[in-house]
């Protein structure tokens, strides 16, 4: 992973994981600095709230993960594939704002909050937070954006503007993760969206088990878009 100058100032401490409330609160308050974040995520926790509240820090049990080999690609999806270019952090801050634009259901309004979106610019521009990109006819229409935890993806949110534009990013996604090495995705809360690709929820003291064996990996590799691969998943040859 990325060496974050201020991760050496001090030593930030979180509550451990199996401390967090019936809903999966660990801790409140705080503030949305790069060495808060990336502790916070090194121990399987996440900030998510809302307007009105505190920052809060969650852990829940179960976790939603997606293993890289039990991606669900579905005969539409892998039709859809081939509607999109691809791109990786080619526009972090367009699919952050559009992620926090999103309508979502059930929901009134986005917990992308303005200080939410600064905090993960800043993360993007040490290299810690990447995004995926689906473009069609030259117009971004899709993508997604996380964090990269040692071996692990820890993914935060989504957006589409037209139909599998969100899905194909995120299966493009996936391919690259396997190349790198990594472990899984986070996907940290289930989603019926998440849930029709193949990810699954896992105990708790299970994915703190695998992610603390993994989160300190230095993986090598660069977060662009391998082409040949691409070419690869939509089944052209070079």
């Amino acid at each position: 992973m990325i060496v974050i100058p201020q991760l050496n100032r001090y030593v930030i401490e979180f509550p451990h994981p199996s401390s967090a409330s019936q809903e999966g609160i660990v801790a409140w308050g705080g503030d949305l600095t790069p060495s808060r974040i990336v502790r916070a995520y090194q121990e399987g926790i996440f900030p998510w709230y809302s307007k009105q509240d505190p920052i809060l820090w969650w852990s829940p049990d179960p976790r939603f993960i997606m293993e890289l080999d039990e991606f669900r690609l579905s005969r539409s999806l892998k039709k859809s594939l081939k509607k999109f270019h691809y791109k990786i952090d080619a526009d972090f801050s367009s699919v952050i704002r559009s992620c926090a634009a999103a309508p979502r259901e059930g929901q009134n309004g986005t917990w992308i909050l303005p200080e939410v979106v600064e905090a993960y610019e800043t993360l993007h521009s040490l290299g810690v937070a990447h995004s995926v990109e689906s473009y069609y006819e030259g117009e971004l229409v899709g993508g997604l954006y996380g964090v990269a935890v040692g071996g692990v993806f820890c993914g935060e949110s989504m957006f589409s503007k037209r139909s599998d534009a969100s899905k194909a990013a995120y299966y493009v996604l996936v391919q690259h993760l396997k190349k790198w090495g990594y472990s899984f995705v986070d996907c940290q809360v289930p989603t019926p969206h998440l849930a029709s690709l193949g990810a699954k929820e896992v105990p708790r003291e299970l994915f703190l088990k695998r992610l603390y064996e993994v989160r300190y990996d230095l993986l090598s590799h660069a977060w662009e878009i391998d082409e040949n691969l691409v070419a690869a998943i939509l089944g052209k040859k070079e």
